[in-house]
């Protein structure tokens, strides 16, 4: 299996319209989202890309995702998301995704928590990756986010 994550930003009117453009932006907007906890399954690639590649799906479907979001309207603050992965030779791992207001806070949260995950089972996946998108509100609201995505589904 292959799991594709990408970045995306948007602006709006409000924080949910930002949300929508970000969505639209990752490539992703058309889908029903179903959110996963964090487990990536044996023989699987993550590949990062700047927005999702065609999807075989249609307007709808249920799409199975890893996601971190962040949306806010206060002018001058910064939206962050990030998505980060640990991934060993099979291709089993495990996803974290985190927000927030600072670039360093999603890094540093994403990597502790990856620490904690790999701890707790007594496995050392190796290298940590990550993928983080930011966005700063200067007059409109804003939306900062990263998806892994895994599959889309008919109803």
């Amino acid at each position: 299996m292959k799991i594709f994550i990408a970045p995306g930003k948007g602006v709006g009117t409000t924080e949910l319209g930002a949300f929508d453009a970000a969505l639209n932006d990752s490539g992703i907007a058309n889908f029903n989202l179903i959110r996963l906890s964090s487990v990536i399954p044996p023989e699987t690639e993550v590949v990062e890309v700047d927005s999702i590649p065609s999807i075989d799906g249609i307007w709808g479907d249920r799409l199975y995702v890893v996601q971190a979001h962040y949306e806010t309207s206060l002018p001058n603050e910064e939206a962050w998301a990030g998505v980060g992965w640990v991934i060993d030779e099979t291709g089993k791992g495990l996803f974290v995704e985190h927000e927030g207001t600072s670039e360093e806070f999603v890094r540093e949260s994403i990597t502790q928590t990856l620490n904690d995950l790999m701890k707790t089972r007594g496995i050392d996946f190796g290298e940590i990756h990550m993928i983080v998108e930011g966005i700063i509100c200067h007059d409109k609201p804003v939306a900062a986010m990263v998806t892994a995505v895994y599959k889309a589904e008919a109803w």
